[in-house]
């Protein structure tokens, strides 16, 4: 395109002066022109750098947008500095350290601009400079799209930048634009970048999206107001707020953030109103250090994408929720590191797959008026120094409402837990609380559940429709020290009068006791593993290993296990005895793989596979430590080591059965720190390779994967032991000796049908094998129970007796 010839039209009354004029260059017409002058310029091509250095008018003709082509070699294609207006033209740069458009003192007009470049910055704006931009839009792969500098501002109406090499707009220096009804895309920085002391930006209406990075970047010391923005489809975090940052969000929504949707650190501050963070990656907020701060007000945050806790406070930070909704998440709210803190008030949180409400390390929660509704835990206070209150909250359909533990003492007051799996109240391994005017219905298990003599307070609590009990208070065993257990004052029960507080002699319950509904001292299972604690037994008498396998022998099924142990302890013998001969002995590699569904009988076997060893001098003690990924695996970098550490220790002269350890190396494990708990296990295992023995389980298919894909783990396992599934007579034996131990019989035909039962059952993922046999059998107590108890008089068979007829449904 040829270069065409500029018109100017004076707008002077001088009759010294011309009224037009026609230049061909456009530094001969901005040389004759005069303020508020118009410059139209023809359609062409003008390898020109221009300087506006008056108020004039420069644009191109009218109906012929980008028919005006600014393009010279090198330098500022466009340079203003003056309050002009400057309309329909296409910019063009080719200089990597200049700007394509520069702007530097008035308040001039840029309208309908295109810039297409390759330069430092499609648009810079710097010094006093306030432009008015309007429907510009910015294409530049090689730098930043608009920056905004040393003090500069003005503001920007429906402009795009649709590619950045850089960011798309950045602001620093004490620059202080505004953005209304922007669109940001295709940037390979931060589509917002905000950085520096009195450097402030305001967005309305403005979307940022496609961003190779994150979407929104405030940091050191810089303010930002975005109202009613989108931000979404990033590579990183969707909005970062680091070094004193402020940002104030109204009326935006944060989607589809592979990382984080809102992460903050060193004390920045964040005020969030009826706004909606949902298909984020990680944490829909991610909260850091002493002095970062959350408000959100009405705001909504749902839909993870990932396995991440939706809201993470810690290392001293604090987050407040008013209103707020958190649903359809991993894990809600996780509060961690002493100083760390979290208040919830009038909010809900819904759909959890785990926990709602997790307060570790020392932080604190506090929670008023709030709605806890269909998660697998409500509220867990896990160790020492965690506490907080519970107010007038209600907790409905959980597996259990709130679980106390490791020394942690909250305030639960006035809340209500409806229809719990399995308890309403677990307190357990040294947790502690004070429960006042609380209250359960309809649990599935008990009411309260307080075991291991933990110095729990109950004041004026109710339970009602607790199907194993309102109130169940255990010791773990006989060496609680006097003085230990719940205080109860003032508690009822629809069952009872009132509750009591436990006896003083402490219920003992042995290995050969069963949990479930016919044990002394019914287990307590919750969705997340329960605390690491050594498995505590009676005192006993060492047994010789034939003995142990004896036991072993007895077991259901199992034959090829059997052998497999058996091979073990022999080789383990046969050394023994060689080295006592002064000959060489082969070195046998302890540490075992088990694989294979869950009630296979894998924890039991490893419990015995420990007494084997102490009986043989392998191992000093010979006990079972078990643990799973929620042991071992802590929320924040470091903390995972020390876990790891705890547990080998506990298990030091023993067995460390880690069940599950599949999940420790999960297929995408990106930042998890499963990955630091497996190579600490390895460094401990080749360090104290006499101290303990570990056996990892889980199914199949997972630990091969496992395996193959952490071969430092797997040179330390020489022996894999598969545990198949039981078949409907071995299932069949189970209730047999589930039923001779708790002296009921079967009466005939019952054991045929018992065969078929377990023929016709799923044999799915979920299948739970010898469990299942004896939750069957437990199911058949039940109902024979309701049947015996509309007798008038019954006889010893009435009462041991089980038939066909008192089976449950198939599931």
């Amino acid at each position: 395109m040829a270069q065409g010839t500029v018109q100017v039209t004076h707008t002077g009354t001088s009759r010294w002066r011309r009224r037009t004029g026609e230049y061909a260059s456009l530094a001969a017409a901005l040389e004759a022109a005069a303020e508020g002058d118009v410059l139209t310029i023809a359609a062409g091509t003008y390898r020109e750098n221009l300087v506006i250095e008056r108020a004039v008018t420069l644009r191109g003709p009218e109906g012929s947008a980008g028919s005006v082509r600014i393009a010279p070699v090198d330098g500022v294609p466009l340079t203003v500095r003056a309050s002009a207006v400057v309309q329909d033209l296409l910019v063009e740069g080719q200089d990597s350290a200049a700007p394509a458009l520069l702007v530097e003192e008035g308040t001039p007009e840029l309208l309908d601009i295109r810039i297409v470049t390759r330069s430092a910055a499609g648009v810079e704006v710097r010094g006093g400079a306030r432009p008015t931009v309007r429907r510009c839009t910015v294409d530049n792969p090689a730098g930043v799209g608009i920056s905004v500098l040393d003090g500069g501002g003005g503001v920007f109406e429906e402009c795009e930048v649709v590619a950045a090499g850089q960011s798309g707009v950045s602001v620093r220096g004490g620059a202080h634009p505004r953005l209304e009804r922007c669109r940001v895309h295709h940037t390979a920085g931060a589509g917002l970048s905000v950085t520096g002391e009195q450097s402030a930006l305001e967005a309305v209406g403005c979307e940022v999206y496609e961003v190779r990075g994150s979407g929104v970047q405030i940091s050191a010391r810089a303010t930002a107001h975005l109202t009613d923005c989108d931000v979404h489809r990033t590579t990183s975090d969707g909005v970062t707020l680091d070094t004193d940052a402020v940002l104030t969000l109204a009326d935006c929504r944060i989607h589809d953030i592979p990382e984080n949707a809102v992460d903050l650190r060193s004390r920045s501050v964040l005020t969030m109103t009826r706004s909606t963070v949902r298909q984020f990656g990680r944490n829909g907020l991610s909260v850091w250090d002493p002095g970062t701060r959350v408000d959100a007000n009405q705001c909504e945050i749902h839909d993870s994408t990932g396995d991440y806790p939706a809201v993470w406070v810690s290392d001293g930070a604090t987050v407040v929720l008013e209103s707020c909704r958190v649903h359809d998440v991993p894990d809600a709210l996780f509060v961690l590191d002493r100083g760390s803190r979290a208040d919830v008030v009038d909010s809900d949180i819904t759909q959890v797959r785990n926990t709602a409400v997790s307060v570790s390390d020392g932080a604190t929660a506090q929670l008023d008026d709030c709605r806890i509704r269909d998660a697998a835990t409500g509220a867990w206070f896990r160790d020492h120094g965690s506490g907080g209150t519970l107010s007038a909250c209600t907790i409905d359909g959980t597996q259990t409402g709130v679980i106390v533990t490791k020394g942690a003492d909250p305030t639960i007051e006035r809340c209500t837990v409806t229809s719990p799996a399995e308890a309403g109240f677990y307190v357990s391994a040294g947790g502690r609380g004070s429960f006042h005017g609380c209250r359960v219905t309809g649990s599935g298990g008990y009411g309260f559940h307080v075991i291991d003599g933990c110095r729990a307070t109950l004041k004026k609590c109710r339970t009602e429709r607790c199907a194993r009990g309102g109130y169940e208070f255990a010791d773990a065993g006989g060496d609680q020290a006097a003085g230990t257990g719940p205080l109860v004052e003032d508690c009822t029960s629809d069952e009872s009068a009132h509750a009591r507080p436990p006896a003083p002699e402490p219920v003992v319950q042995t290995a050969g006791q069963t949990s479930g509904l016919l044990g002394t001292i019914p287990g307590q299972r919750v969705t997340e593993q329960e605390p690491l604690v050594a498995a505590s037994e009676p005192e006993r008498p060492a047994r010789s290993s034939e003995a142990v396998l004896g036991e072993l022998d007895l077991l259901v099924g199992l034959d090829s296990v059997k052998r497999e142990v058996r091979a073990l302890t022999d080789m383990i013998e046969v050394g023994r005895r060689r080295q006592q001969a002064g000959l060489k002995a082969a070195s046998a590699r302890r540490h075992l793989v088990f694989t294979g569904s869950p009630g296979t009988g894998k924890t039991t076997v490893a419990r015995l596979y420990g007494e084997i060893l102490a009986s043989l001098g392998v191992l000093e003690k010979g006990h079972l430590v078990e643990v799973s990924r929620v042991d071992l695996v802590g929320e924040h970098i470091g903390s995972t080591a020390i876990r790891t550490q705890e547990a080998f220790d506990k298990a030091r002269g023993g067995v460390l059965f880690i069940d599950e350890a599949y999940a420790l190396s999960p297929e995408d494990s990106g930042r998890d720190f499963g990955r630091e708990a497996i190579d600490t296990l390895v460094k401990l295992m080749e360090d104290h390779r006499e101290a303990v023995v570990v056996i990892v389980a889980g199914y199949t298919a997972e630990m091969e994967r496992f395996l193959s894909v952490n071969p430092g783990v797997a040179s330390r396992f020489s022996r894999t032991i598969t545990f198949n599934d039981y078949g409907s007579e071995e299932l069949l034996r189970i209730v047999e000796q589930q039923a001779d131990e708790h002296e009921y019989r079967l009466a005939p035909g019952a054991a045929e049908a018992l065969v078929e039962y377990f023929t016709a059952i799923p044999k799915g993922p979920a299948f739970g094998n010898g469990r299942t046999a004896r939750q069957t059998f437990e199911a058949m107590v039940e109902r024979h129970a309701g049947r015996v108890a509309q007798l008038a008089e019954t006889s010893t068979d009435d009462l041991t007796l089980l038939y066909a007829e008192d089976l449950p449904e198939l599931p």
